[in-house]
């Protein structure tokens, strides 16, 4: 097994001569997380899976990881009709839109892409979805497949208490089949299964120190949040076969919940996306771990004292609660760590360095992101590494003058 040191060094020769700051992709790590993913996948009686694009945002690497996973890919999830309606114009087909819209102009894009022969449908909850997705598939003659999102989130004490995020109104048996029924009497519009993603699991790491709970009192609740959500979705199957509605597909999991998802017999595919690249949020899973591969490379400009380096830029945080945990991570040569006065700034990071570790300006470090997709948004192009040597360049959707929001 390659030590920290040793891929430091590796990375180093690779990057000789190029101008930081720079991003790559060890691609080596990056089949090795697939193979992780399918191994799991295999056990699982039938499920497929789909790319989380939010979390790649590259057409080339989606390529990659497609033609690595071969027939157990289904499609892809993107997270914003413009994305997929980018994404069917290179030629991907059955991509999902997690996300809904209320939007005209949205709708369109999605009506546009189903009328030039691609699959792409998205999420629904309220009438409002339906009737503006109704409004732009009646000119263009389609029926646009829609999926009905559902809220999984842990509720007790009559929903005062919730955990999890605030997604769908629908969070009931009974009142996702009745808007799935009302889905399915629509002219232009398809019932195309089910969405229940639980972020709630997803999102809560088993080991870190992080936070207000202690790792056994996280394990503990993720159980219990598991054995809620798959009596949930049991629930709906149950209440949907009483209606002899059938349901094309049920999508749940992500790289933070992929084992219990792939367990659940209700669901038929599971979306994963960081699981691929390894951003360091998810370091601290039980089930599954994925080996780094996004990292991006800062130069040494400073030695401000003894015990101290400075790189230049380094100011890229990741969404959500703020916090310690999204910050990027100093990750090669090992030992470095950020300061707590500074952290990862815009113009400059400083770092505190162990006496083992020799640093000098123009030397690079390498740092790992919290969120996989997030890494692509600062960067025109990721460098994809094989071995010691740069295999080819892959253009970020930044790169290729694209942005969805």
């Amino acid at each position: 097994m390659e030590t920290r040191q040793h891929r430091y060094e590796r990375y180093r020769k690779t990057l000789a001569g190029e101008p930081l700051p720079v991003a790559l992709v060890d691609l080596d790590a990056v089949d090795a997380n697939v193979d992780a993913v399918l191994s799991l996948v295999r056990e699982s009686h039938g499920k497929t899976l789909r790319i989380g694009t939010k979390s790649v945002r590259s057409v080339d690497l989606v390529r990659h990881i497609l033609n690595r996973g071969g027939p157990s890919f289904r499609g892809l999830m993107a997270y914003a009709p413009a994305e997929a309606r980018y994404l069917a114009a290179q030629g991907f087909d059955d991509i999902l839109v997690a996300y809904p819209t209320a939007q005209p102009a949205d709708a369109r894009l999605i009506a546009e892409a189903n009328r030039e022969g691609k699959r792409v449908s998205i999420a629904v909850e309220e009438p409002i979805h339906l009737d503006v997705l109704e409004a732009a598939a009646a000119p263009y003659g389609v029926r646009i497949p829609v999926v009905v999102d559902i809220d999984v989130s842990l509720r007790r004490l009559g929903g005062r208490v919730h955990l999890g995020v605030r997604r769908s109104p629908l969070h009931e048996a009974r009142g996702v089949a009745d808007f799935a029924e009302r889905v399915a009497s629509s002219r232009h519009l398809e019932f195309a299964g089910l969405l229940g993603y639980e972020a709630h699991i997803a999102g809560t790491p088993d080991q870190t120190p992080l936070g207000p709970l202690p790792p056994g009192a996280k394990r503990a609740l993720k159980k219990i949040a598991c054995a809620a959500v798959t009596t949930l979705r049991g629930e709906i199957i149950a209440e949907f076969e009483r209606r002899r509605l059938p349901i094309p597909l049920f999508n749940g999991g992500g790289t933070g919940s992929v084992a219990s998802s792939l367990a659940d017999p209700s669901l038929t595919e599971i979306t994963v996306g960081s699981g691929f690249l390894g951003s360091h949020l998810f370091d601290h899973y039980d089930d599954l771990r994925p080996e780094p591969a996004a990292f991006f490379a800062l130069q040494v400009t400073r030695r401000p004292a003894p015990g101290f380096v400075t790189c230049q830029g380094g100011g890229l945080v990741a969404s959500g609660a703020a916090g310690p945990d999204r910050l990027p991570i100093p990750y090669l040569p090992e030992g470095l760590s950020l300061l707590d006065l500074e952290g990862a700034g815009e113009v400059q990071t400083p770092l505190a360095v162990p006496p083992h570790v020799k640093l000098a300006p123009g030397d690079p470090v390498f740092f790992r992101h919290a969120k996989a997709g997030e890494l692509a948004t600062f960067f025109r192009d990721y460098l994809l590494v094989r071995g010691d040597r740069v295999e080819s360049r892959a253009l970020t959707y930044r790169g290729a003058g694209e942005c969805f929001h």
